[in-house]
């Protein structure tokens, strides 16, 4: 089967540096196949027969790294429900910031909602399975009510990632495949 896995909050700012060739050589010693790495922000696409084993991929991680990096891991067909979900009119643009956030299974329900400020006629939040789909114009962007999330307890568990890059992701997925 072919997995994502994605890392939360490396590369950002300066901080938490993970250098992408040392990031796909610790899953490749974790035993996992046709590892690949897509642009600096933490995303893994590899092969692995089984589900592969969040927590001990943390823990590799920490022990390569240095510091703890928390992941989720989506299989492809997960990653290409969402990417089908995007509505093709909302892109990440100079017009248009388009987001989607990837929630750890404790939050991933129609629940994590309740926990939005989602605001009529400038929030559009579509959920999917596995995360929500968020989209707002640029210039709105500051009135927005989901900036409140930042650093609340929904906001450590999840991470995020622009549309642009979730169909990147697909795609590249879809071209790995699955055999047989």
């Amino acid at each position: 089967m072919v997995w994502l896995a994605l890392l939360r909050g490396v590369n950002v700012g300066g901080k938490n540096r993970v250098e992408m060739a040392r990031l796909r050589a610790s899953f490749e010693q974790l035993g996992f196949e046709d590892v690949r790495t897509y642009i600096n922000s933490g995303n893994v696409i590899f092969r692995h027969a089984e589900a592969p084993d969040a927590a001990a991929i943390e823990r590799a991680l920490e022990a390569e790294f240095g510091f703890a990096i928390k992941v989720t891991l989506r299989d492809r067909r997960n990653v290409a429900a969402i990417s089908a979900a995007l509505p093709d009119d909302w892109v990440n643009d100079a017009s248009m910031k388009c987001d989607v956030m990837f929630l750890w299974d404790h939050v991933d329900s129609r629940r994590a909602l309740d926990e939005l400020t989602i605001k009529p006629g400038i929030d559009d939040v579509k959920p999917v399975e596995g995360a929500l789909i968020w989209r707002v114009d640029r210039p709105a962007v500051t009135r927005s009510g989901m900036m409140k999330m930042v650093g609340g307890e929904l906001y450590k568990s999840m991470t995020v990632r622009n549309c642009n890059t979730v169909r990147k992701l697909a795609a590249l997925m879809d071209g790995l495949g699955d055999p047989g």
